[in-house]
């Protein structure tokens, strides 16, 4: 087909998790629509987990500009698995997937990709000497990008739609306020409100900005660093444009009232934002690299190694995460054509 876009690469997972078999499930699945998908994983370990919940895996090998609406670019293992069962041998596998999908996407061969989730520990077991904090900083690393933002989507039960980025991702939270500089702050939500404007197609964003504190230091008596970083910040930024509402209390923050009067949360560390954007969008989820030099998202929850190869798991946020790939790659595509 002449102008078919380019497909979605689908990173499948650490092998022992559900990753394989969701990926399995979305390959089955009519959501892609106009975008082909490109899983990346072990062709026998993904024939097995398809058996196992009762679905084939008989896709056609990848080539660049293949038809195909799914194919399969298989990775060898590095050790037999079974399901919940983690080896330390399928280390090397697992970021295998995550670089043949940086590098199509950088080439241009892929759309975008979305990544089923990986078990961190194992990767760090077989690797002790280089600590390995998660997709979102690996990402970033192996496609020479300085910094990046973890943000995380979905819709919430009364119809309004969620956006919480973070200003610190996986730190220890004693590591946190020192971490929190202005130099950091500002270009987080720089490319914060960049990505908001030319991946989300929002035109003029508009963002809530929590405090680090309890009561957003209630004016220098829960703390200072409100007063001599997040406020300067925002004041010096507003000055040249952006529209940025904060510091404000965590606590009341995410109440529907003030979450309408913005198009994304600016959460100063991990705990103090995706507990709540969890509880309201949880199996419906997205997780979103922002400042990459391409589209990646992913799924908001882990590997659950109990129900790996049970049929049990819930391919929600996988599917929910290929929708919005393909939504930016469209948005991408648009502007390109302008």
């Amino acid at each position: 087909m002449p102008n078919r876009p380019a497909p979605l690469a689908i990173t499948t997972g650490e092998p022992a998790g559900i990753g394989p078999e969701i990926s399995i499930q979305l390959a089955h699945s009519k959501i892609h629509h106009e975008h082909p998908l490109v899983l990346i994983g072990s062709r026998a370990l993904l024939a097995e987990r398809a058996a196992a919940i009762g679905l084939s895996a008989e896709f056609p090998d990848y080539a660049p500009g293949t038809s195909a609406p799914v194919s399969l670019l298989d990775l060898p293992l590095g050790a037999t698995v079974a399901p919940g069962i983690l080896s330390t041998a399928n280390a090397g596998y697992v970021l295998a997937t995550l670089d043949v999908a940086i590098h199509g996407c950088l080439k241009g061969d892929f759309a975008a990709m979305v990544t089923a989730p990986i078990q961190k520990s194992v990767i760090n077991e077989a690797n002790p000497t280089t600590y390995f904090s998660g997709h979102t900083e690996y990402l970033a690393e192996q496609s020479n990008t300085p910094e990046v933002v973890m943000m995380l989507a979905g819709d919430m039960s009364n119809g309004m739609s969620l956006r919480v980025a973070l200003a610190t991702t996986h730190l220890p939270l004693k590591e946190v306020p020192a971490a929190i500089t202005a130099a950091q702050l500002t270009r987080t939500l720089e490319i914060l409100h960049a990505d908001l404007r030319t991946k989300f197609g929002i035109a003029e964003p508009r963002i809530l900005v929590a405090g680090l504190n309890p009561h957003a230091g209630e004016s220098g008596h829960m703390g200072h660093e409100e007063i001599e970083v997040i406020i300067p910040v925002l004041e010096q930024l507003r000055a040249q444009g952006m529209n940025l509402i904060g510091p404000l209390p965590a606590d009341t923050l995410f109440n529907p009232p003030v979450l309408a009067r913005g198009d994304a949360v600016l959460a100063m560390y991990h705990d103090q934002g995706l507990p709540v954007l969890k509880h309201a969008t949880f199996g419906q989820g997205v997780n979103i690299t922002l400042g990459l030099p391409f589209i990646r998202t992913s799924v908001d929850h882990g590997t659950a190694l109990d129900l790996a190869g049970r049929g049990l798991a819930d391919p929600g946020s996988l599917y929910t995460a290929t929708r919005l790939a393909a939504r930016l790659a469209r948005n991408k595509q648009a502007r390109l054509n302008h």
